[in-house]
């Protein structure tokens, strides 16, 4: 089981709008060569957080994108629902057709279901304790350290 990339890499776009916002024309070019993908890419998960209301695009010359609402608002599971990371069923995809005719395969969705339903809860909970201001400050903090640390 695995997450899509698109979820840390939507967390990396809006971490960069704000960063760069006041120095660089913040654009799918300009965020691509940050995250290391395909600008296309980037303006696909622009789209899907401009649907979630998280960013506002402004195509053009001029154009570029900003956050639709401040970053202490935004919470990272707010951006695991816009990109679409899991399936509409759930973090956890069950196999199609567990064997009714087995005792184990008749009974999997009945053992397993809560379980899982309470460990997707518990991470969605988590991700909903940190915003994308906490991100933020964390980063412009290790950006700081790193210009400050010694070069050898």
């Amino acid at each position: 089981m695995q997450i899509s990339s698109r979820f840390t890499m939507a967390v990396h776009i809006l971490t960069c709008i704000e960063i760069f916002k006041d120095d660089y024309q913040v654009n799918s070019e300009f965020i691509s060569a940050s995250v290391g993908t395909n600008p296309v890419i980037i303006r696909k998960i622009f789209g899907q957080l401009k649907k979630a209301g998280i960013i506002h695009v402004q195509r053009g010359g001029n154009g570029g994108v900003c956050l639709a609402k401040p970053a202490d608002t935004i919470t990272l599971c707010d951006v695991y629902r816009a990109v679409d990371s899991v399936e509409e069923e759930g973090l956890f995809h069950f196999h199609e057709n567990p064997s009714q005719d087995c005792p184990v395969g008749r009974n999997m969705h009945y053992v397993l279901d809560d379980r899982l339903a309470k460990a997707q809860a518990a991470m969605e909970k988590e991700l909903s304790s940190t915003t994308i201001a906490d991100i933020i400050a964390d980063t412009k903090k290790k950006i700081a350290a790193d210009q400050s640390a010694p070069k050898s």
